[in-house]
């Protein structure tokens, strides 16, 4: 090989080195970016629902604030709450129409927005997001006996959802297209990274579901392009024998409150 093509080819390969080096370092430092994509709200905004519901604000420290709907049922027969952890779009507003699926069982429904989502306000990082869920249930659990209380988790808050069913007595826990942890997610869309070490949220998903005892259901789609299909299977090996894993054919990851198999499913876990 002449000494021009060696320069050539050792040319390109620093240019490789680079950019694999700058794209890493981007993803480190900007992987907040990608992860959540919030939808602020003004203080003062004031929601407008077709249900029922109560806003309330959660002092969480000096400085941060969690703001949460209560969505009631319409008539006035409770049979426990159901504690929703939304996605990692938008706020309240984007989530607030599934509320129906558990307020006509009988369920209230108390939905949080991460901090720099809608009205919440304050630091976010995977800690605090724990907390933020665990006080939410030490709330509701002031109200409700803990065999009335369900926890639901859709998308990003599937994991939240479950670390919380992982530590706390409740009903049953229901999953929504979950992922297998998020340094699993990160190597999916860039595997040539070393996701573990990169992902500044861990969210283990899978070891948090070997840790509970209630029910198990997951609920995901064939058509899934945000978190795919296979990464979900992942956890079928992690399950009890009892829970289920809900395969929604050509179901994507926005519409599988479209399926009648769905809500068939979700009402008869309900209805119990």
């Amino acid at each position: 090989m002449s000494n021009r093509k060696k320069k050539i080819i050792f040319r390109c390969i620093k240019l490789l080195a680079f950019i694999y080096v700058f794209i890493g370092i981007a993803l480190f430092y900007l992987q907040d970016y990608f992860l959540f994509h919030p939808v602020k709200l003004d203080r003062k905004y004031r929601y407008q629902f077709n249900l029922p519901f109560e806003e309330v604000d959660i002092p969480f420290n000096k400085t941060d604030t969690i703001n949460m709907v209560k969505f009631f049922p319409t008539h006035s027969v409770r049979r426990g709450i159901v504690i929703y952890f939304h996605g990692n779009k938008g706020n309240i507003n984007r989530y607030a129409k599934f509320a129906t699926n558990f307020t006509k069982h009988g369920y209230e429904v108390w939905m949080e927005d991460y901090p720099g989502f809608g009205k919440s306000i304050g630091a976010r990082n995977e800690k605090l997001l724990y907390q933020q869920a665990e006080e939410i249930y030490t709330l509701a659990a002031t109200k409700f006996n803990k065999d009335s209380i369900i926890i639901f988790g859709k998308s990003f808050g599937t994991g939240i959802a479950a670390y919380l069913a992982s530590v706390k007595n409740c009903k049953q826990l229901i999953v929504e297209t979950p992922y297998y942890s998020i340094p699993d997610l990160f190597g999916w869309y860039a595997p040539v990274y070393p996701g573990t070490a990169m992902a500044n949220y861990k969210i283990p998903l899978y070891q948090y579901l070997q840790q509970i005892k209630v029910p198990i259901t997951i609920f995901h789609g064939t058509d899934d392009g945000v978190i795919p299909y296979r990464c979900a299977a992942r956890l079928k090996k992690v399950l009890k024998p009892a829970d289920q894993f809900i395969t929604i054919e050509n179901g994507t990851h926005h519409n599988l409150n479209d399926f009648p198999l769905f809500h068939q499913k979700l009402d008869s876990l309900l209805a119990n």
